[in-house]
């Protein structure tokens, strides 16, 4: 009789682990259809345009317009600069109805208001990484080592890497595992020397990113005077200018859904 109740109690402990278990897998697989996938926004921390005392930092309608297209899609957002915390923001006009709808989602607030700093990211929990653009790129983002890798594992893992206007700054430095910088072989576009020009900034800015992108073995593409260009090469996507970024967040999702 002993026997039989130790028999019976043993095959109710296992039964109950096998329940227990199946439940565990059952909730770890409905987490995991529910998750969002997650795309890193790069922003830069500088302010000032060289010694101009102009005020820069992350062009806004560069921000909200890719987020609009990639949250649509599915995608969730987040933020890193290179120092962290709140970055300036720059093109700050509310009258684009986007670029409203990001400035007063309080969620999105409480990110892009507390960036994450590089080594507090892991690019494995990325799907992808877009560099928005704004002046201050070019102070801050093309000498960050640490972006610079975030970008590189990111691409070396399967990843998307994008970036708009200025924002290819922060790909002029990266280099893959083969030891290549990442542009080299590759079509790009990204905001020109013509434009720099215009703006009356080609004496200011560190280099030229038109030059710069060249002279890394990127084959440059580009469009008239502020119209918009996006060009992809594989997972590699970047835009001319302002007018560019809806149309990089719209190819980040082909070359993703496509993956």
């Amino acid at each position: 009789m002993k026997r039989t109740f130790n028999s019976l109690l043993a095959l109710l402990i296992i039964s109950s682990a096998i329940l227990a278990g199946t439940t565990l897998f059952a909730q770890t697989k409905k987490q995991s259809k529910t998750m969002k996938p997650k795309i890193l926004f790069v922003v830069t921390s500088h302010d000032t345009k060289g010694s101009t005392g102009e005020p820069t930092g992350y062009y806004l309608g560069e921000v909200s317009h890719p987020w609009e297209v990639l949250q649509q899609a599915g995608y969730e957002i987040d933020f890193v600069s290179p120092q962290g915390g709140k970055p300036p923001v720059d093109g700050f006009n509310l009258d684009d109805p986007i670029n409203k709808k990001f400035w007063e989602d309080a969620a999105v607030q409480q990110k892009i208001n507390h960036t994450m700093k590089p080594d507090q990211v892991k690019a494995k929990d990325y799907a992808a990484i877009y560099f928005a653009g704004g002046h201050g790129a070019m102070w801050d983002l093309a000498d960050n080592k640490a972006l610079s890798q975030l970008a590189a594992d990111v691409y070396d893992q399967g990843g998307v890497v994008g970036a708009v206007c200025h924002g290819p700054a922060g790909l002029v430095n990266v280099k893959l595992k083969n030891g290549q910088y990442l542009v080299n072989g590759k079509h790009v576009n990204a905001f020109t020397n013509e434009e720099e020009n215009a703006v009356g900034l080609s004496n200011v800015v560190p280099f030229l990113l038109e030059s710069k992108l060249i002279e890394r073995g990127a084959q440059f593409e580009k469009s008239g005077l502020w119209q918009p260009h996006v060009t992809t090469d594989g997972r590699l996507v970047t835009g001319q200018n302002p007018a560019s970024a809806a149309g990089v967040g719209e190819a980040i999702v082909k070359v993703l859904q496509a993956k």
